[in-house]
């Protein structure tokens, strides 16, 4: 039986003060416009540390300045919501689906 690596995706996102944080891919959303979302949680080495934390989910939408990618928070309150369920209903149907 051949052994797959279902490695995380995994992001090194710097902030605004220069503080780098590694996160957890856990879905993307492309909406009707194009614009692309990404939903992330913090990464945790120890799976220990994950299960204590109180972790939320990030949504952050990807804006191309032409030379690179970057990820930026969404400012818009509506659009966030928006995202925000829509990540919520989509993640709590793949961790439903998991446990059957």
């Amino acid at each position: 039986m051949a052994d797959y690596d279902m490695g995380a995706d995994l992001f090194t996102l710097t902030d605004e003060e220069g503080v780098e944080q590694t996160f957890e891919l856990m879905d993307t959303y492309e909406d009707k416009d194009g614009n692309v979302y990404y939903a992330l949680v913090p990464y945790y080495e120890n799976p220990e540390e994950m299960v204590e934390a109180d972790t939320e989910l990030v949504i952050l939408k990807s804006e191309d300045d032409g030379d690179e990618e970057t990820l930026a928070s969404i400012d818009d309150d509506d659009e966030y919501e928006r995202i925000g369920k829509i990540f919520m209903d989509r993640l709590s149907e793949m961790f439903d689906d998991e446990a059957e």
